[in-house]
């Protein structure tokens, strides 16, 4: 056999002003290598429906604190918070490459625009505090989290009453209309 390629895993990632959220999106990952340095990240896991090996190697735009970076293998994912090392702007683009990977994707779910941050933060950020928490980072929820939190139980109850199946004694039907039709044969 020749030297044989491995293929990188699908993976998408979002950012903020402070950190880079990236997943690598591999199900089932078994003993996965993980190297975090300033400017590069390698992974490397068996894992997929296929139970194949994939690699990657990514060389970020900027650089990252590999001390305060972390990240958590989950059963569908490998999920990463990557420290930039400079608060700021926001990259032009994750890899140090202009050109365009296949396997690297934009995560929508935890896109934020530069120019949105100002908002309050509601919503995807309370999923980001979850992650950053299961991850050993910030510590007990703070004021904001925990307020947001009452607020998404009920529209949970609100969201389970929307999506209630109809019953068919909700409509309104005379009895004579049913009679209207012919008998089957």
């Amino acid at each position: 056999m020749a030297d044989k390629k491995i293929p990188p895993p699908g993976c998408t990632w979002a950012q903020r002003p402070k950190h880079i959220i990236l997943t690598v999106c591999l199900t089932d990952v078994k003993d996965p290598t993980i190297k975090v340095e300033k400017n590069k990240m390698l992974f490397k896991g068996v894992g997929g429906t296929e139970m194949k090996e994939h690699e990657v190697e990514m060389e970020f735009f900027k650089e990252l604190d590999p001390e305060k970076s972390k990240f958590v293998v989950r059963p569908r994912e490998v999920s990463f918070v990557l420290e930039k090392m400079e608060e700021g702007p926001y990259w032009d683009r994750l890899l140090s490459t202009k050109l365009k990977q296949p396997w690297l994707r934009i995560d929508f779910k935890n896109w934020k625009d530069e120019d949105d941050e100002e908002e309050g933060g509601e919503g995807q950020g309370q999923d980001l505090e979850e992650m950053m928490r299961q991850m050993g980072g910030l510590g007990g929820a703070g004021g904001a989290g925990a307020a947001g939190g009452a607020g998404a139980a009920d529209m949970g109850d609100l969201q389970k009453k929307a999506y209630q199946r109809p019953s068919l004694d909700d409509l309104d039907i005379e009895d004579d209309e049913e009679d209207d039709m012919p008998d089957l044969e």
